[in-house]
């Protein structure tokens, strides 16, 4: 699974344990693909923490867009009470239209 432009990394021997039906389709998907049972391995384990590193990663929510051409004359975000009153003519007008 290295790209395009990896630079190899020397590999290492190591033992791992698995259940015995995992290491025979592991051997089978080899053997099937014509690569060795530690290429396929090495995919698996690459394919599960590429995987992880995509669910670690916090989704950002879309937020809507709307059209137009930015605050309303007078309009001053630090304003509270004057945003209020904004809010309620708005819905008032809103209510009787």
């Amino acid at each position: 699974m290295m790209q395009a432009g990896d630079a190899k990394v020397p590999d290492m021997r190591t033992t791992v344990n698995l259940p015995e039906d995992l290491l025979r389709d592991a051997k089978l998907a080899a053997t099937r693909s014509g690569r060795s049972l530690s290429d396929v391995v090495t995919d698996g384990v690459r394919l599960l923490l590429s995987r992880q590193e995509d669910l670690s990663a916090p989704a950002r929510p879309a937020l809507p867009v709307f059209g137009g051409s930015g605050l309303r004359p007078g309009v001053d975000l630090e304003d509270k009470d004057g945003l209020a009153d904004l809010l309620a003519e708005t819905a008032g007008s809103h209510a009787a239209g």
